[in-house]
């Protein structure tokens, strides 16, 4: 067994590291606006971080590629990384903890012997059950087993990234190690999904900061992910969505239309059915995303997307409504109303210039009877 010891505060923590109590404050105020909560939510964020013990956390690794860790450390704000990896005690984490084997073993059952109930399970990528689990095997053991084990004295679950969440390229047809995600296995525990290939870093942060905060998970929506960051479609929040509603797309990736940043819909963007933060928060410290790098969402926060069709070829019949329903009747639509639109104007147009072209002929006459009326006067 370890030594007990006194665990440090989220804001001890962060003051050891080097940062100062400012910076502290700026990073409560970045939470809270990423997790879409008032202002008045900023000073609850900052007392419980300063006050709460740092939650204890088990990070497992099954079937992925690690794209999800990856995706954490590079976080847009530099204490996101330090608060969840270096200082919230990530007890146990087969690619980012220094110890390993045996020692990293005793670590991980430490932590669950001494913080049974207590502490956060994390979980990346998705675990077989063909050939009664053996496509996955560390240290003798199938990850099936493994899960279940650390599951079992956890407060909560948190599945990162699509793997963990539905299965990912894993689970793709034809699944030939009949993988699947962790809500298919661990029945009894809350858990929350947090899809994407990979998540964005500063959503990951978010969940476990609101449930430091607050002491339970965010509310989900009807898939299980957080509604402060899965609520609206890629496609409701995209640069590109006029160009949708005006019918204009880009029909290759290098054509004229995609130079000049119309929308993706028809090279196959999935934006339109696909829940996700990316159009808002962003990639790389919020500079981009992928369509706004070039390329179509591939829609990786929604269940079976690999199997949803090619990736490069247009999806009709999104699930929407409206002429959302179908967007190759979008351009028609709104070729009908311009024509319409430029129909009205000249039938207006016309209206008008006849009523101007009577008003002035009337003028004239009422002029040329008042000349005469005059002339009379001065003949007579």
């Amino acid at each position: 067994m370890f030594p007990t010891k006194k665990r440090d505060t989220y804001f001890e923590s962060i003051l050891k590291s080097g940062y100062s109590r400012r910076d502290f404050m700026k990073f409560a105020t970045f939470m809270a606006a990423y997790m879409g909560l008032e202002t008045t939510a900023i000073g609850q964020i900052a007392e419980k971080l300063q006050n709460t013990p740092r939650v204890p956390v088990i990070w497992e690794h099954f079937q992925e590629c690690t794209c999800c860790s990856e995706s954490f450390i590079r976080s847009d704000h530099p204490i996101v990384a330090d608060i969840i990896l270096d200082q919230i005690s990530l007890d146990y984490t087969m690619t980012l903890m220094a110890a390993s084997g045996h020692q990293a073993e005793a670590a991980k059952h430490d932590t669950m012997e001494k913080f049974k109930g207590k502490y956060i399970l994390c979980v990346e990528g998705s675990v077989p059950l063909g050939d009664d689990g053996n496509y996955c095997t560390i240290a003798g053991r199938t990850a099936i087993d493994i899960l279940k084990e650390s599951a079992e004295g956890a407060a909560a679950i948190i599945a990162w990234g699509s793997c963990a969440s539905n299965g990912c390229v894993q689970a793709a047809a034809p699944n030939p190690t009949n993988a699947v995600p962790i809500h298919k296995i661990i029945k009894n525990k809350p858990i929350i999904r947090v899809p994407g290939c990979p998540p964005i870093g500063e959503v990951m942060a978010g969940v476990i900061v609101h449930y430091v905060t607050f002491g339970r998970l965010p509310e989900t929506d009807r898939l299980g992910r957080p509604k402060a960051f899965y609520a609206k479609r890629v496609h409701d929040s995209c640069y590109r969505r006029p160009y949708y509603d005006a019918g204009l797309f880009a029909e290759t990736f290098d054509d004229e239309n995609a130079k000049e940043g119309y929308c993706l819909y028809k090279v196959g963007c999935r934006g339109p059915m696909t829940y996700n933060s990316c159009g808002t928060i962003k990639w790389n410290n919020g500079v981009s995303f992928p369509i706004q790098s070039g390329h179509g969402c591939i829609g990786c926060s929604e269940d079976n997307f690999w199997d949803n069709g090619p990736f490069y070829e247009r999806m009709t019949n999104m699930p929407g409504f409206g002429i959302e329903s179908n967007a190759d009747k979008v351009g028609k639509v709104a070729a009908v109303a311009v024509g319409a639109g430029l129909v009205a104007h000249g039938v207006v147009a016309n209206v008008r210039k006849r009523r101007f072209l009577k008003t002035r002929i009337t003028r004239g006459k009422e002029n040329l009877q008042q000349l005469d009326v005059e002339n009379n006067k001065t003949e007579e």
